[in-house]
């Protein structure tokens, strides 16, 4: 079989006229090692994962012949069967050629579909450390392609994609790539993103799908701004601009009621002390706040800016829909109170959420925040005491509405 690749290939010698020879060698070599493949001993088999090279050969100069998805297939098969598969496609830069030959595969194609399932597994194998130190430029043109395709495509492989953008745009290693994403010319892949986003939050999905958008969200925001969620980028396959303000408050409201609803049963109902979920819930909550953070920054923006994009019945619904995640939020730090509860980052942030809209909102929740006030000047940290409420209200301009409150601190007895 070697050899006939080898000859197919050109790497050897062929009786008569030669060209016509070696593509029908080709294609017929190419044909029976996908179908050896799909046996997944054979495709683990180190004879199989040292052809992995030569494949990658094959697509660099036959990158339009009819057996190209084959080839993708004979990569895609050995690289999930084996670890060492997945380790020599990356070595032999199966990831360069991916991102080379990605802008030139047509939109719902199997081929399209093989080469991104391919990306997955590589980059579920191999560490984003060594691809961001070794492949940093391509890793810009992958994310670039994942993302048009996340906004595009209306199957299962969404899911994927919003997985492996999460994976991606959240990792430690989100400054050289955010450097190598703004020198690219191709500035609309973040419109590609929002618009996968709100496919994700207007439809019913699993509750994980739901948060990891929120997430990807959240990262986009940290890298763009705030005006990202209601951006106008003109770009053609995309129907409408896809504004997101709306759909994050909407989403982030649902998901912080649960997730304090969660952490309240854990921390003051569950029989064991921590749950082991509690670490994690607590990260989404950070997460989901600071997309609420977020919405409240872009509408403090919004209400003096006469040509906001923003319209009033939109504005008016964003409103509402912060006053109630306040509330909620409001409840769980009452509950708190009632338990005794002062010190604690999910607390802490509590605090800092409701002292960001009441810095814009100074009359919100009035009866509640009268109640609460001195608990919310108490609350602290938990491995950091210096920081109590007090700080976080201040710092947040919320100090503006605690100036509308009457307040005479209890006194010892």
């Amino acid at each position: 079989m070697i050899m006939l690749l080898l000859l197919g290939m050109g790497k050897g010698k062929v009786a008569g006229s030669g060209s016509d020879d070696r593509d029908a060698y080709l294609h017929l070599c190419i044909t029976i090692l996908a179908a050896f493949c799909r046996v997944p001993d054979i495709a683990a088999s180190a004879d199989m994962v040292s052809k992995i090279p030569l494949v990658l050969e094959v697509l660099e100069k036959e990158s339009a012949s009819s057996y190209v998805e084959d080839c993708y297939e004979i990569l895609f098969l050995t690289s999930t069967a084996s670890e060492n598969g997945v380790a020599i496609l990356f070595e032999s830069g199966g990831l360069n050629l991916l991102a080379t030959q990605l802008p030139l595969l047509s939109d719902g194609s199997q081929v399209l579909e093989l080469s991104l399932r391919i990306i997955q597994v590589i980059f579920s194998k191999i560490s984003l450390d060594a691809i961001v130190s070794k492949h940093l430029s391509e890793l810009s043109t992958v994310v670039v392609f994942v993302a048009r395709q996340f906004g595009l495509m209306q199957n299962a492989l969404k899911f994927d994609l919003l997985q492996l953008l999460c994976v991606i745009l959240t990792s430690d290693h989100s400054a050289p790539l955010n450097k190598a994403l703004r020198a690219m010319s191709n500035d609309n892949w973040s419109a590609y993103v929002r618009a996968g986003v709100v496919d994700i939050l207007q439809n019913r999905v699993a509750p994980e799908q739901k948060i990891q958008a929120l997430i990807v969200a959240e990262a986009m925001l940290d890298k763009l701004g705030e005006d990202w969620l209601i951006g106008q980028l003109d770009v053609p396959d995309l129907h409408n601009s896809f504004p997101l303000d709306r759909q994050v408050s909407q989403s982030a409201r649902v998901e912080i009621a649960v997730l304090l609803n969660d952490l309240a049963y854990i921390k003051y109902e569950a029989s064991s002390s921590k749950s082991e979920t509690f670490p994690l819930k607590r990260r989404n909550l950070a997460i989901v706040y600071s997309l609420v953070e977020n919405v409240i920054k872009l509408i403090s923006k919004s209400s003096d800016d006469e040509g906001s994009v923003i319209g009033e019945g939109t504005f008016i619904k964003i409103i509402s829909g912060l006053n109630e995640t306040v509330e909620v939020v409001l409840e769980y730090l009452k509950d708190a109170k009632d338990h005794q509860q002062k010190k604690g980052d999910d607390l802490l942030a509590s605090v800092r959420l409701v002292g960001s809209y009441l810095a814009e909102t100074p009359l919100a929740c009035k009866e509640k925040v009268k109640e609460l006030l001195e608990y919310l000047l108490s609350v602290e940290g938990e491995d950091e005491s210096g920081i109590e409420g007090v700080e976080v209200l201040a710092s947040s301009g919320a100090y503006k509405a605690v100036s509308f409150f009457p307040y005479t601190p209890s006194v010892p007895k």
